[in-house]
C-alpha cells in the first residue's frame, strides 16, 4: 500500500485552498446603515417609530379564525406594537392549524376545527 497522495487526494484539498484565498465578493450595500448591531445600545441616527396605529383590517386579520365573544386574554392586542409577533400570523399545517390559516384547496377538507 502506498502512502502517496494521488491527483484525486489533491483535488479536494486545492479546492479548498483557493476558495480560502479568493478575495470576498465586494457587498454593493455594505455602506447601509444597520441598526442594533450591539443590542446594549441603540445607535446615534437609528430610525425610530414615532407612531403605530391599527386598523379595523389589522384586528381583523390578528383576529382571523377566532369567533366572538373574544376571550379576555386577547386584549393584549390593544398594547400590540409594531414588533415581531407570531400570533398574527400562520404557523403550522395540519392538524396544528387551529385557526384555520391554511385553507386546502380541498374546500376545507381536513380542518382541523370543523364547520369554520
Amino acid at each position: 500500500m502506498s502512502h502517496d497522495l494521488s491527483r484525486k487526494a489533491w483535488l479536494p484539498a486545492l479546492a479548498t485552498l483557493a476558495a480560502l484565498l479568493l478575495p470576498a465578493p465586494v457587498d454593493p450595500l455594505a455602506d447601509e446603515f444597520i441598526a442594533g448591531t450591539d443590542p446594549s445600545l441603540r445607535p446615534a441616527g437609528a430610525p425610530v417609530l414615532s407612531s403605530y396605529s391599527k386598523n379595523a383590517a389589522w384586528y381583523r386579520a390578528a383576529l382571523g379564525g377566532i369567533e366572538p365573544p373574544y376571550p379576555f386574554s386577547l386584549r393584549f392586542l390593544e398594547d400590540q406594537g409594531a414588533w415581531y409577533t407570531p400570533f398574527n400570523r400562520p404557523g403550522m399545517t395540519g392538524p396544528y392549524d387551529i385557526r384555520n390559516w391554511h385553507r386546502s384547496a380541498s374546500g376545507g377538507a381536513g380542518r382541523s376545527v370543523p364547520g369554520r
